[in-house]
This record gives C-alpha cells, structure tokens and sequence, in this order.
C-alpha cells in the first residue's frame, strides 16, 4: 500500500508525520528539560528532516517548550505550522486541570502568542478536559471564533471530544483537526475518526504508540501481531504502528514525541514503510488495550 508523504490541515499542506513537543519539558511535561540544549536540537533536527507541523501548548512546562521552540526555530519558516491547544492548566504541583470560561481560553491564546513570539497561531485546538468547567461548548468556540476573526489564530481544532462534541462544533464553526487518543492498540474511538473521514477532517492521535499507561511502546513489541509484521520488513515495533495508522486514513497525521534525535530520526522513517493489505490483516489481530486517560 503506496503512503502519501503530506495531506491538509484545513487549508495547509502539511508533512504527514510531524512532531509532538511536550516530551522536551521536564518528566509530565513540568519544568525545564535536563539538557534544554539537546530540545533545542531536536527541534532544529525535525525541520532538518521536512517537518513542518509542531504541536506544543503553553501549559507545557508551562512555558518551558513554547520557549524552546521560539529560541530553535525562529525566524519560521513559511511552511510551518505550529499547533497549540488551549481548555487546560496547571495547578501549583503540576496536575491537569480544566480552563474552559471563554476569558480563560482567550488569555491562554494570548499566552501561546507571546511565548512563541507570533502574532498568529497556525491551529488551537479546544481541548475538552473531562473533569474541567462544565461551558457550553458553544461560549467555548464563540471564544475562539472570535480570536480567529482578530487574525490571532488561523485554524481551530477540538482535542478528547466525542462524534457528538465534533457534530456539534460544526454547527458552530468549521473545524480543521480532531486530537484524541487512537493507536493499533487503542480503537476506541473509530466512531470519532470514520466521522473526520466523512466530513474531511484532519485526525491526529495522541498516544500514536499506546499509552505509557498500558506499557507504551513496550507492549507494542511484545505483541505478536505487530512484532511479526515488524520483522517482514525489519523495522521496529513502533514504526509499524505509526505505518499503521498512516494506513487508516489519508489525513492522518502524526505528531510523535520524543526528545532524543534518534528516536526522532525512527518515527520520521515510519513515513516509508509499506504495509500491505496482508499486513493490515494480520495487524487486525493487536491486542486491544485501551487508554485510561479516556
């Protein structure tokens, strides 16, 4: 099965793999990075390697990685388009929590322009914390619709929503990207992703490899599906799983994370691997996990 290399995001083109920034803060994406000088060459490695979509969010650190990108990769090129989300915070000690009042969301846009020094944000996605403010969705989106007609931000994703959270969005405004949880160990929300693929939406996974809270990439290896496919073609457990999901729908795109060049080098490569429709079948058969994070 031939893979194509870029798809839409809303109306850009974009690198079907691209880089998810939270792993370049400190341990739960709180506090600084052990080696801020290694982040820093991650991220000039990944645009190197034609990245050209980078999801962060001011929350990570907070702060620290919308720094680390705005030091790394300023002046931006054209082509790039950096994602952020908005609809959570940090509490002293560093939990998740809910922040979804509309003058809440407004300031949290208005945090993610000045931390990567930008008067526009390419895509900020609304994420839906589970346990956060009970807003209307509609006061939630009225927010940003609004930032988007003051030029602050171009595209407007939802993050950890339902089919019935996106049917509803688009009552409201056009969206261009959901962000849930889906990996081959995790097809929970295959209702969410054939509805992005009716409507021709752009789906992008978070946990792209499984959670860490199910053993992560760990398990990936150790599953016989995934692990026989992965030595047909002799390449690791996770580039399958990446390959995978490249498979599913022509607008996926990915966003892995990681902070060592290496791993980074790895999840790009998975761009390059060919499943076929035998390999699709017997991937069929990856045990299913699930997320606990929901």
């Amino acid at each position: 099965m031939t893979t194509t290399h870029t798809a839409l995001l809303g109306d850009r083109t974009v690198r079907r793999v691209g880089f998810g920034a939270m792993q370049l803060a400190g341990p739960n994406a709180w506090g600084p990075p052990r080696d801020p000088d290694a982040a820093r060459a991650v991220l000039r490695r990944a645009l190197d390697l034609g990245v050209n979509h980078v999801d962060t969010a001011q929350i990570y650190g907070p702060d620290v990685v919308n720094d680390l990108i705005a030091e790394a990769l300023r002046p931006y090129p054209d082509e790039l388009v950096i994602a952020t989300k908005v609809g959570g915070r940090r509490d002293d000690g560093g939990g998740w929590i809910g922040a979804a009042r509309p003058e809440r969301l407004r300031a949290d846009v208005e945090a993610n322009l000045r931390g990567l020094r930008v008067e526009r944000l390419g895509l900020v996605n609304l994420r839906l914390m589970p346990d956060g403010e009970r807003v209307p969705l509609a006061e939630q989106l009225g927010a940003l619709t609004a930032l988007r007609d003051e030029g602050k931000l171009a595209l407007i994703g939802l993050s950890t929503v339902s089919a019935d959270d996106v049917r509803a969005a688009l009552e409201i405004t056009p969206i261009a990207a959901v962000q849930n949880a889906f990996s081959v160990v995790n097809r929970a929300d295959q209702p969410v992703l054939d509805l992005c693929r009716a409507q021709g939406i752009a789906y992008v996974p978070y946990f792209p490899l499984g959670s860490a809270y199910v053993g992560g990439p760990q398990v990936l290896a150790a599953d016989p599906a995934i692990a026989s496919v992965a030595a047909k073609h002799g390449v690791s457990a996770a580039q399958v799983a990446l390959a995978w999901l490249l498979a599913r729908y022509d607008r996926m795109l990915l966003i892995p994370g990681t902070s060592s060049i290496a791993h980074l080098e790895d999840n790009l490569a998975a761009g390059h691997v060919a499943l076929d429709d035998q390999d699709l079948a017997t991937l069929d058969g990856a045990k299913q996990l699930g997320n606990p994070m929901g």
